[in-house]
């Protein structure tokens, strides 16, 4: 996505459902990834659909978010959440899913799934102020090609407002997780949480809380 150009976009995405279709899939499901789920779920069908081939009781393409929290709230896989208790969790809504996408089969999906994950693996889990979630979430200041060393102080200035929002409930709820589902957005946090006072390792994704929980 976001490559220049819209013949090379739709080689590389082609790639995906080509091989869906070899193997003979039911259900292509996208991992914890922004610019992925935007690429899969904005313009996958237009480029290179449809995907009639695949199973149409489930959304396609699925985000790992809805798969996981189905096996959840089916009883396939088993949890316990008091192996989270040690985190207290907030979660950060990427842009490209949070503005640019959907998840789910509802309006609002996007938001309430990823936070329904956390909340079924999690005992503890506070968010962040209400205009800076959801729809009004604050960008991590890395997305659309920023995310690289050589403009470290626009990345600094960018990740600003959601540093404070962040703060606030670190002092009132004494949050120490970050969680969010964006590659891009975790390795910017990774490296600006130290240069605002956080720790580096409480940065992660929801699954990496769904792994902790899960009973073998």
């Amino acid at each position: 996505m976001f490559i220049g150009s819209y013949t090379n976009t739709k080689e590389i995405n082609k790639r995906i459902w080509e091989e869906a279709k070899r193997l003979k899939v039911k259900r292509v499901i996208i991992g914890e990834c922004g610019h992925a789920w935007r690429a899969a779920y904005n313009y996958s069908n237009t480029m290179n659909g449809p995907f009639d081939f695949l199973d149409p009781k489930y959304p396609q393409p699925s985000h790992i978010c809805d798969f996981t929290l189905g096996l959840i709230r089916d009883g396939v896989i088993k949890v316990d959440k008091s192996a989270n208790d040690d985190k207290i969790v907030t979660y950060h809504d990427p842009c490209n899913v949070a503005r640019a996408s959907r998840m789910g089969s509802q309006p609002g999906d996007q938001f309430s799934i990823p936070r329904d994950l956390i909340k079924s693996v999690c005992n503890n889990f506070v968010d962040m102020q209400e205009g800076a979630i959801k729809a009004k979430t604050f960008c991590c200041g890395a997305g659309a090609g920023l995310l690289t060393d050589e403009i470290m102080q626009t990345r600094i200035n960018g990740v600003m407002p959601r540093m404070q929002a962040f703060k606030e409930v670190v002092d009132k709820n004494n949050v120490n997780f970050f969680a969010t589902i964006c590659a891009i957005c975790k390795t910017q946090f990774y490296a600006m949480f130290p240069l605002y006072g956080f720790e580096r390792d409480w940065v992660g994704g929801i699954h990496q809380l769904v792994s902790a929980a899960i009973v073998l």
